[in-house]
């Protein structure tokens, strides 16, 4: 059966118009291959403005190479991660961490899918004891799988915490546009918290491009060599480079972020007096988590497209993105409205 509109996942999403615009127009001709490219050079430059002096952008085609390869920068071996429950670390990236770099996951339990500093904590037992393994590095994700979002604050309080305990922080900021949007902050803002983060250009319009931004410079001469040996090395490096190039120029990807958490909160606003459709998170970015009965949400997908999170619950996500529309919203709000009465 036909679906007729998606809110499963802002993935779904096709390129943005001057994504594509920007890989044509970089395509005519020659250019240096694995970076040296002028695109490439461009976007570092922009990147750094935006994100500090002292930030470098490496360029990888997804979002778990882009949580890998900045992670790989953090961590020995005998070193762990700490990370919540819900962390995409954790759950949808295969056990990479674990197969690529060797390194234990230490999860943590959270009731909106932030870490603090008091549950981090949780995990620092058995420091120096070569028995244990050795926390090294937080892993939060900016937005979080559940949707919410680190207010400055909080980022403040969890970076002071870690560095004052000898972890460093590592951000995975495949929806950092969508958290600057709801924040009303610069990215800037939020990476002076982070030794190393991800800027995700893919649920955003781009197409199979992140950025890893790295901000301490003694971490910079690793990366070449580890992002090769991820097998993250992109030849034709220009094409991933003139993505972000076109999402910078007058803050593309700010605009197409601000458009897709308003489509959440138009959607949110327009289910909430719903019977039977409980909203089980803030609305602090582009998705809407909510549970409703099981038979509604199987009278639903035949028509529409999106996630059950929790299948206990039950818990469904419904994302949008810079393409959703009002129109698609309010026609969306108003099936589910039809299948709870």
């Amino acid at each position: 059966m036909a679906i007729s509109h998606e809110f499963a996942s802002d993935n779904h999403a096709g390129a943005h118009p001057a994504v594509l615009a920007a890989i044509s127009a970089a395509s005519p001709g020659f250019a240096p291959a694995y970076g040296t490219d002028q695109w490439t050079v461009r976007a570092d430059e922009k990147l750094r403005a935006v994100f500090g002096d002292s930030a470098r952008t490496f360029f990888v085609f997804n979002g778990t190479a882009a949580n890998i390869l900045g992670i790989s920068l953090l961590v020995h071996r005998y070193e762990a991660i700490i990370c919540p429950e819900t962390a995409h670390l954790n759950v949808d990236e295969c056990g990479a961490a674990e197969r690529i770099l060797g390194c234990k996951l230490l999860t943590v339990a959270t009731p909106d899918g932030k870490l603090t500093p008091d549950l981090v904590a949780q995990r620092l037992g058995g420091r120096g004891d070569q028995h244990r393994v050795q926390p090294r590095a937080v892993a939060i994700s900016q937005v979080t799988e559940l949707g919410t979002c680190y207010t400055l604050e909080e980022l403040s309080r969890l970076s002071v915490f870690c560095r004052s305990n000898g972890l460093f922080v590592y951000v995975d900021g495949a929806r950092l546009a969508n958290a600057a949007a709801y924040l009303g902050c610069d990215l800037s803002e939020l990476a002076d918290q982070a030794d190393v983060l991800s800027f995700g250009g893919t649920k955003n319009g781009a197409v199979g491009a992140e950025a890893v931004i790295v901000r301490r410079p003694e971490f910079c001469a690793d990366v070449p060599y580890l992002r090769k040996q991820q097998l993250q090395l992109a030849s034709k490096m220009r094409f991933l480079a003139a993505q972000f190039l076109a999402l910078l120029d007058g803050d593309l990807w700010l605009h197409s972020a601000r458009h897709a958490n308003a489509m959440a909160k138009r959607l949110a606003h327009g289910v909430r007096d719903v019977p039977g459709v409980d909203i089980q998170q803030p609305v602090e970015s582009n998705a809407v988590f909510a549970s409703l009965r099981r038979r509604r949400i199987e009278r639903l997908q035949q028509d529409w497209a999106f996630h059950i999170w929790d299948s206990g619950a039950p818990t469904v996500r419904w994302m949008t993105s810079f393409e959703t529309t009002e129109a698609d919203v309010d026609a969306f709000a108003a099936a589910i409205r039809a299948v709870c009465i």
